[in-house]
């Protein structure tokens, strides 16, 4: 995963939506204790940021130095860049010990992971009873109909350069291996729906296109997908000031669980 995110690593931070408190304080208030969270594939800390405010402490982890480097220096956070497979001795001497997480969360990167190599360490690492996993992803971004027309022309066409698991993400986690119990006060997993929102202008909008890991591998194979038609399409689309500031809505759709006593 890493590769996928290191050449962009500064537009990443720059046009990614942040979380909204809503999605944190839900994910927060089911779990039992609130000493130690740990954020996987934190990248630049954006979920670890808003979990610090709750947890006494976060460990945030990931495989991508550049990302890393541009997270939040918090003083109960701790980051660690980590190999992207790690045996159980690495995750405990890296991440923490058995037993003492009380909450996992995976942010817009759950589809990346080995899942059943991943879970088998988060059942290790999280309290039982009632340990809480929550990860979560969002889906394309929502402007007005003219502009989400063309993104999702551009979106189409850039559908041969998405690594396979990023189908998760487009059936919005519905179909991805969660393996764990409904938490308390839950009949079911989720998905949970939830939404972000950032103001863009039209070149911060291009900037978010240009992070995708799917432009990188196209640009890497000689395909722009930001065309000057696509780009004139969106700049029509946008109003005709590329400087205008319009309102984007990420949809956020969490999966969250907890581990039993087994």
């Amino acid at each position: 995963m890493a590769n996928l995110f290191n050449k962009q690593a500064k537009m990443y931070l720059e046009t990614r939506p942040s979380y909204p408190p809503k999605l944190i304080e839900f994910i927060a208030s089911k779990t039992l204790g609130r000493q130690l969270a740990w954020d996987v594939g934190t990248g630049n800390g954006q979920a670890a940021f808003s979990l610090a405010k709750i947890f006494k402490d976060v460990v945030g982890t990931d495989t991508s130095g550049e990302q890393l480097s541009l997270a939040h220096d918090l003083p109960n956070v701790r980051y660690q860049q980590t190999p992207p497979t790690m045996s159980i001795d690495e995750v405990e001497s890296l991440v923490a010990p058995q037993g003492t997480v009380d909450l996992v969360t995976i942010a817009q990167a759950l589809h990346w992971f080995d899942h059943t190599a991943f879970y088998q360490q988060v059942k290790r690492v999280l309290k039982k009873p009632h340990g809480v996993i929550a990860g979560w992803c969002y889906s394309e971004p929502e402007v007005n109909d003219a502009i989400d027309a063309v993104y999702s022309r551009i979106y189409k066409e850039s559908a041969p350069y998405w690594a396979p698991p990023r189908k998760f993400v487009d059936y919005r986690y519905r179909t991805i291996d969660f393996p764990f119990e409904p938490v308390e006060g839950e009949d079911h997993t989720g998905p949970f729906q939830f939404e972000a929102t950032r103001t863009m202008d039209l070149e911060s909008y291009f900037t978010y296109i240009r992070s995708w890991s799917a432009y990188q591998t196209a640009r890497g194979k000689g395909v722009e997908l930001l065309t000057e038609e696509v780009v004139k399409d969106f700049e029509r689309a946008w109003g005709g000031d590329r400087t205008s500031q319009k309102i984007v809505r990420f949809p956020i759709y969490v999966r969250i669980g907890r581990v039993g006593t087994q």
